[in-house]
């Protein structure tokens, strides 16, 4: 008889509302604390010994844009030098060589990220919408070393832009050099032309004058001399005049003098790339003051409640495999 009463009074209480249910579950948590508070223990000690093994990162963060007029001015100079009138002004070189970096940055952090230990290295716009200033951060392994790091890949990137733009300008001054070259060639050729066809000139007019009988001018001086009066300044004066023209240097006009002075600037033109800055720092790599990765208090938490909500797990299935056998 008392066996059919504690058969009803377990019906009864698995029919009767929930909040029974939930006073059931929180007795049996509370009688399996002891294994809920050891599994805690030991999800807690296992977290400890993950900060402790695991790999630590700290980033940097620093905020460049494009050079100053007085970090790019030898290489604008030159390019004044090169081309002139034609050349580049200041802001469009300015802009052109940031983007460069930026370019040369961003494969740098491609290369980085594709090696057997990936670094973590990016570059994006600080502002968003906004093409300067640009933000590089880096991912180390160390406060000090995310902060050394980043400014060396800065400093490589910008030793390397300031070479390449060295390089450029040779290119330059070898194509200049030769445009150059062929004009004066050309200026050369027309003022030989004009000197043969000058002594030609004379010589036909030497000619006539020998035909004619005409030894002494036949005109007054200081009149203009034409090709069709030259033969009025007698035989004696065009034979001379002849004489003189064979001897006489070349005339040029301005021009050829101004190209020839261009060259001979451009020809000992030189530059050290070190004078050549591709970025100026609007914040200089930082030093993290907080770790990004492993969180000391966060992954302690997280296991505190893994560990308990493992051990209530253990301690609610445990009871139920229990009941489960008692009833079978």
């Amino acid at each position: 008889m008392n066996q059919d009463n504690n058969n009803m009074m377990r019906n009864h209480i698995g029919s009767t509302p929930e909040s029974i249910d939930l006073i059931d579950i929180i007795i049996q948590l509370w009688k399996g604390k002891m294994t809920i508070i050891s599994v805690t223990v030991v999800m807690i000690i296992l977290a400890g010994v993950y900060l402790l093994v695991a790999k630590e990162k700290w980033t940097s963060t620093a905020v460049i844009t494009q050079p100053d007029a007085a970090q790019i001015a030898t290489y604008n100079n030159a390019l004044n030098m090169i081309y002139g009138a034609a050349a580049p002004n200041i802001s469009d070189v300015q802009q052109r060589v940031i983007g460069r970096f930026n370019s040369s940055f961003a494969a740098l952090s491609e290369t980085l990220n594709n090696q057997e230990e990936p670094e973590k290295l990016t570059i994006d716009s600080s502002v968003k919408g906004q093409a300067l200033p640009l933000q590089v951060t880096y991912v180390g392994d160390s406060a000090k070393n995310a902060q050394t790091k980043l400014a060396q890949y800065i400093q490589k990137i910008d030793v390397e832009i300031g070479e390449e733009l060295a390089v450029d300008l040779v290119d330059n001054v070898k194509l200049q050099t030769t445009i150059l070259t062929d004009s004066l060639q050309t200026q050369e050729k027309v003022a030989q032309e004009q000197k043969e066809l000058r002594i030609k000139q004379i010589e036909e007019a030497l000619k006539f004058a020998k035909e004619a009988n005409i030894t002494s001018p036949q005109m007054q001086q200081g009149s203009d001399v034409t090709q069709d009066t030259l033969v009025l300044l007698g035989a004696e004066a065009l034979s001379s005049m002849v004489k003189n023209e064979a001897t006489r240097p070349l005339v040029f006009a301005s021009d050829y003098y101004q190209t020839r002075k261009n060259l001979i600037q451009i020809q000992a033109l030189k530059i050290d790339p070190k004078t050549i800055h591709a970025y100026r720092y609007v914040m200089k790599p930082t030093l993290p003051i907080r770790r990004d990765a492993p969180k000391k208090s966060l992954t302690l938490i997280l296991a505190a409640l893994l560990g308990g909500m493992i051990g209530a797990g253990v301690v609610l299935g445990r009871n139920a495999l229990r009941n489960y056998k008692q009833n079978v």
